[in-house]
């Protein structure tokens, strides 16, 4: 059930108006003293304001220059928080090395590189080990291309476990219409590949044809 609406006089706005840059708890309460209106509420007073657009002119942001009150002051010892800081050469628990490795939560093999990571800069980068193996043994991916792992099994990155297909390929092969390339036997991938493969060069052509 709504409350009852909140009457205000032509005084008692223009009050409330030029004083808007007020903070609203201080505003409250000398309308209040001033008016003696003890049935407005402070979030009435706010709500009021919003309505009408009357903002303080405050964003909640320190100014540009704005020097913090506790620069240079070392943070006073207490042992409870002293506890969870970190400590002098302490290594974060996620600093991989050049080389090491990791799967992640999709099943591929991940491994620190020594090559700047092209979204932060760090001077190391985890990428695709099956990638980083392939490429290094046939060259660039082509355009519009992925590489599709042949047995099923991700950890497996030797560079003959893997290869480039189209993009429009791997709906067929998994995908919500695809043949569960990926969950089928081994003795079926094969043909799998090479039907989705036919079927994908089939449509290409037709596409061609049409232009």
């Amino acid at each position: 059930m709504k409350g009852r609406a909140i009457s205000y006089s032509a005084l008692e706005l223009v009050f409330i108006q030029v004083r808007a840059d007020l903070p609203r708890r201080e505003l409250h309460a000398e309308f209040c003293r001033h008016f003696g209106r003890q049935d407005v509420t402070l979030d009435q007073l706010k709500a009021l304001c919003k309505r009408k657009g009357w903002l303080t002119g405050r964003s909640g942001c320190f100014p540009k220059g704005h020097v913090p009150a506790n620069k240079g002051k070392q943070m006073p010892f207490h042992p409870n928080s002293a506890r969870t800081r970190f400590q002098k050469g302490q290594r974060p628990i996620n600093k991989y090395d050049v080389g090491h490795e990791t799967v992640d939560r999709d099943g591929y093999v991940r491994i620190c590189v020594d090559r700047p990571n092209p979204w932060t800069g760090h001077r190391t980068h985890m990428a695709f080990k099956h990638r980083e193996l392939w490429v290094a043994t046939n060259g660039p991916v082509p355009d519009g291309h992925r590489l599709k792992c042949i047995d099923g099994n991700k950890r497996n990155t030797d560079p003959t476990n893997w290869e480039a297909v189209p993009m429009a390929l791997a709906p067929r092969l998994n995908g919500k219409y695809g043949r569960g390339y990926d969950g089928a036997p081994p003795d079926l991938k094969p043909t799998i590949l090479a039907v989705a493969k036919l079927e994908h060069r089939v449509r290409e052509l037709k596409r061609e044809a049409r232009k």
